[in-house]
Formats: structure tokens, sequence, C-alpha cells
């Protein structure tokens, strides 16, 4: 009884110890080995050249990076997506936050956010194109355009939210704008900010390649369109995982950084 209890808990102490070295990178790396496995056994069974194997894929991307082509188009979209994004977040907060904190302004331009909501991201993309050109300026602003309502939205909602009470211990303590601005009113946003951020990059990016597809002689869209008429499967997966690994550099290196430094006054001391 005693071998039987002192084998259990010593079975129980393993387990325990496998659980605490399985870091979430590690279980990020399990997971994305597994679905790496399923694609490749799921193309060696297809043998198809509608579903290439991830060597197939290889091949394409490490050709294209040698040339330097791969990296040229990169370049152009991410130049794109940086500008489109800034503007958007920029423009979106600005009006998002006047309309959360103005009741009049809320309910006078609730109906244009709702229409500018529902406009089809083609639509916008091709009336750009049509009224100003096959240009970049264009092409950035159909991109910003069809991403500052739902930034305009998230911020809405935060503004709404914003503590009462603490504006009204700003104002006795007498704190000046750009102090309220920094220590009352940006802690509270940063929340609402981050959500933004986060699904305007997811959004832009994916809006980006649609604008390229139709109206650029460069970029990843471009690209994709080029393959999809060579009938390429591996060099369309070869710019879409690409582009999906510089956008999942940008989060993991950028984004969850600044937002650890900018929640960093939450955790305890």
């Amino acid at each position: 009884m005693a071998l039987d209890g002192m084998a259990s808990v010593r079975g129980e102490r393993l387990r325990r110890l496998a659980h605490d070295r399985l870091t979430p990178g590690t279980l990020t790396t399990i997971s994305l080995l597994g679905l790496l496995a399923i694609w490749w056994i799921a193309a060696a069974v297809a043998d198809s050249r509608v579903l290439p194997t991830p060597p197939q894929v290889f091949e394409v991307f490490w050709r294209d990076a040698v040339s330097g082509e791969l990296w040229f188009h990169l370049a152009m979209t991410l130049m794109r997506v940086a500008f489109a994004f800034v503007a958007a977040m920029a423009i979106g907060s600005v009006i998002g936050i006047g309309m959360g904190i103005s009741r009049q302004a809320n309910r006078f331009f609730d109906p244009w956010l709702i229409l500018f909501l529902n406009i089809p991201a083609l639509v916008v993309i091709v009336l750009a194109y049509i009224w100003f050109g096959l240009n970049e300026v264009a092409a950035i602003g159909a991109i910003a355009v069809n991403k500052i309502p739902n930034v305009v939205v998230t911020m809405r909602e935060g503004a709404k939210a914003l503590d009462p009470q603490l504006s009204e211990m700003a104002r006795i303590y007498r704190f000046g704008a750009a102090k309220r601005i920094r220590h009352v009113v940006l802690p509270q946003l940063q929340p609402y900010f981050s959500a933004a951020s986060r699904s305007g990059l997811a959004l832009i990016w994916k809006i980006a390649l649609v604008v390229e597809l139709l109206g650029r002689s460069d970029g990843v869209g471009f690209q994709i369109n080029l393959y999809f008429q060579l009938f390429d499967v591996a060099g369309i997966l070869a710019y879409t995982l690409a582009f999906v690994a510089v956008m999942l550099a940008i989060e993991l290196m950028l984004v969850q950084p600044f937002e650890a430094r900018a929640t960093r006054w939450r955790r305890p001391r």
C-alpha cells in the first residue's frame, strides 16, 4: 500500500513537472507543427497541384526571396498597410472619442456611421480608383476609409465608459488639460485602443491585398493575382504565408510589448 501511494505521488509530480514545462511558446510550437503535419499529409494524399506540399511552397518562397522579388512586394504592401493604419487610427479615434463624449454629436453622426459600416469594401475601393485614379493616394485612402468606421465604434464605446468620478477628481486636483488626458483619459481608453489596433491590423492588410489586386502593379495582392492567373497554388500560398508571418512578427515584437508597457501601471508592485 505504501509503495503504491509513493508511486502515485511520484507519478503526480512527474505530470505536474511536464505540465509546467509546457510553456505557452512550447504549446504554440506544437500546435503549428501539428497543423503543418496535417497539411503535409493531406497534400501527399491528394497528390494534386491544387494542394501543394510544404516543400513545394517553400521552394517558391526561397526562389522569390533569393531574387529579391518577395521582399520588394512585401515592402510595398507593408508601406500601404502602415500609412492606412496610422490614418485610420488617428481619424477614427478622434471621431469616436468625440461621439462618445458628446451625445448630440453621437445622435447626429450615428446614421453616417451605420452607413459607412455597411458599405462593402469592394465598393469603396472601386469608387476610390474611379474618382482619384489608379495611384497610391487612392489605394491608401480606400484602405483607411474601410477601417475608420470600426475604429470609431470601438473608441466611441471607450469614451462612453470613461469614469466621471476620475474626471471629477482631476478637476478637484486642478489637473491641466495635458495632464488630465495623459493620466486620466488615456489609461481608461487604452484597452479600447488596443482592441481597435489589433482588429485594425487584421482587417487592413486583407483589404490592402484586394486594393493591390484590383489596381496596383506591385504588392502581395498583385502577386497573388498573378499566380492565380497562372493557376500556381504554391505561389499563392508562399506569398500569403510570408505576409502572415510578417504580421505575426509585428504582433509579437511591436503590438504585444507596447500593450504590456502601456498596461504596466495595472500590475501590482
